[in-house]
């Protein structure tokens, strides 16, 4: 039985059902019992057509499920539109499902969280922290969502404002998370820059393929965190780097900035720098402004710290974190990285040990934990 089959599948399916007028809560649930039957028959008896067969029977579940409900005439009439046995559409309707699910009712950030737990297949957890709330908030939020669409018709697709927010977060979760989501992130990033006329979609692509483009160099043999200036800019790869600045390039000539075209401006002089020496901080604070303009983000604040602390000296930068709320994430990393920088080693090994006790994974816990251990034993404590 290949479960990955199973999985890559769903989302088809799933829309399928949603556009012929099942709602989203009680096609889901349809999809999840033709799933739990394909692991049940096809072992013994695997269709020529999976995804016709999985049409086929999630359509008939979702038609036993409903048929009981106090509507029975209005869903019967239903029935007559059941989908006949037979090859599907090869079609990848992933990208529609996201804008189904970023439906008019809902909220933006309602609608990205419902998509990244439904489509994105991101973790309550995961999408808290990307929100930067409590989990418990967000299951709350979700929660609500669900209620909301529950019963509506999915014939009003959402803003692409919305399908790009959630793209962003997807490719950011498979970026530095524990499930690999940023190769298909890009490739449905793609499909939609090509589908239609929309700097901030070319924006966003360009910004991906930067980012991706220095993944290999991210981590050492041992798993372990590289940080930037550290990584060796030859295994960067060169090919999307330069997709990426040309696709930058074409959207900035259009003067319609947007969020992502300035974060992919910053991404793209990190890669036109030769060596971390070279980089043009004072420009990357200029870029960071803009975003700080565009966004006003704490989380935008925190980095332009950063980039503050590079440009014009560490004392600079943490005048500019000083004005940042300390429970804003990963502050206490930045606070280390610059009293490092301004030579107070003492509190800097402190506050790299507090930010490890906050880390969001694995890695980047062990990465601040060794740099604590590497100021301390310099100090010898």
């Amino acid at each position: 039985m290949d479960e990955a089959l199973l999985r890559s599948l769903t989302p088809s399916v799933l829309t399928v059902l949603v556009r012929r007028g099942a709602d989203f809560a009680a096609a889901e649930d349809a999809v999840q019992d033709a799933l739990v039957e394909a692991l049940r028959v096809w072992p013994a008896d695997p269709p020529r057509d999976a995804k016709g067969w999985l049409v086929t029977v999630a359509w008939r579940k979702f038609l036993d499920a409903t048929r009981s409900d106090t509507a029975r005439r209005r869903r019967e009439d239903r029935a007559e539109e059941e989908p006949a046995p037979g090859p599907a559409p090869a079609l990848d309707d992933t990208l529609q499902l996201y804008f189904l699910c970023a439906h008019p009712s809902l909220t933006p950030a309602s609608a990205v969280a419902l998509t990244l737990r439904a489509v994105g297949g991101l973790t309550t957890r995961q999408i808290a922290e990307a929100y930067l709330v409590p989990e418990a908030t967000m299951a709350q939020r979700i929660s609500r969502a669900k209620r909301t669409v529950s019963g509506v018709r999915f014939d009003q697709p959402g803003d692409v404002a919305t399908v790009l927010r959630v793209l962003y977060l997807v490719f950011n979760e498979g970026y530095s998370g524990d499930v690999d989501l940023a190769a298909e992130a890009i490739r449905l990033t793609r499909q939609l820059a090509t589908a239609i006329d929309h700097p901030e979609a070319a924006g966003l692509l360009a910004l991906m393929l930067l980012h991706h483009a220095r993944r290999a160099a991210r981590t050492a043999p041992d798993g372990s965190l590289v940080p930037l200036a550290e990584q060796d800019r030859g295994r960067w790869d060169t090919a999307s780097i330069a997709e990426g600045v040309v696709i930058l390039q074409t959207a900035l000539a259009r003067d319609r900035l947007g969020e992502f075209q300035a974060q992919a401006a910053i991404a793209a002089l990190h890669a036109d720098a030769p060596t971390a020496e070279e980089t043009d901080w004072v420009q990357i604070v200029e870029w960071y402004d803009e975003l700080v303009r565009l966004t006003d983000s704490p989380v935008v604040r925190l980095n332009r710290a950063v980039a503050v602390g590079e440009a014009d000296g560490a004392r600079a930068g943490l005048a500019a974190l000083a004005e940042l709320d300390p429970s804003v994430p990963r502050h206490a990393a930045v606070a280390a990285y610059l009293h490092e920088r301004d030579g107070d080693l003492g509190t800097a090994a402190r506050l790299y040990a507090e930010a490890a006790r906050r880390a969001p994974n694995l890695a980047e816990r062990d990465h601040l934990m060794r740099q604590a251990a590497r100021l301390n034993a310099g100090r010898g404590c």
